[in-house]
């Protein structure tokens, strides 16, 4: 078979996005079977300009060779996504792929629970209500491809299979924290 979805695949992950196997629009749920199925024919495309096509549990995206100076940016960024994941499990512990929420129910949570919004005063910015927190945040969860939209109507959002990616990580740093632990000194 023939490779033919590119363009379209490459303009979403090489900005940094997710191609998810649970993805509430169908186009990209489409996207994701034909990478599943003509997996080794992408990688070898995506290799000759650049690319390493990386698929996890349920999802794709691309990783590239970079200098040191960007792996410090990239850990600045995984440290925030730790805290926002961190917020988002202490908001509900089942929050992971799959799971639907509201915007609202969030800042219901923000304004009566005190270990929650303990986590959020590490996230907000200086000067920003719950609101404004809750929107920046499902904007940036939705921009990197975490979360869809499920029901515009009712402002309902579905986590993806792409949070995998950040709970992996996570999980990845607290192994490596734990094995450091345990080697004597």
């Amino acid at each position: 078979m023939t490779i033919q979805n590119t363009e379209t695949i490459f303009n979403i992950l090489g900005r940094g996005g997710f191609i998810s196997q649970n993805s509430t629009d169908a186009d990209r749920s489409r996207l994701y079977d034909d990478i599943e199925e003509n997996e080794e024919e992408y990688r070898t495309y995506f290799k000759g300009i650049g690319f390493i096509l990386e698929g996890g549990n349920g999802y794709y995206y691309f990783t590239r060779k970079e200098p040191k100076i960007n792996v410090q940016e990239k850990v600045e960024r995984l440290a925030e996504w730790i805290d926002i994941l961190d917020f988002l499990t202490t908001f509900d512990p089942i929050f992971t792929s799959g799971y639907e929420f509201r915007p609202a129910d969030i800042e219901a949570r923000l304004s009566t629970d005190i270990e929650l919004k303990g986590k959020a005063e590490q996230l907000i910015a200086k000067g920003q209500t719950f609101h404004e927190f809750t929107e920046k945040l499902i904007d940036r969860m939705k921009s990197f491809g975490v979360i869809e939209t499920a029901n515009e109507l009712e402002s309902t959002y579905r986590v993806t299979a792409a949070f995998r990616y950040i709970e992996e990580l996570v999980n990845a740093l607290k192994i490596a924290e734990e094995v450091k632990d345990e080697i004597p000194e």
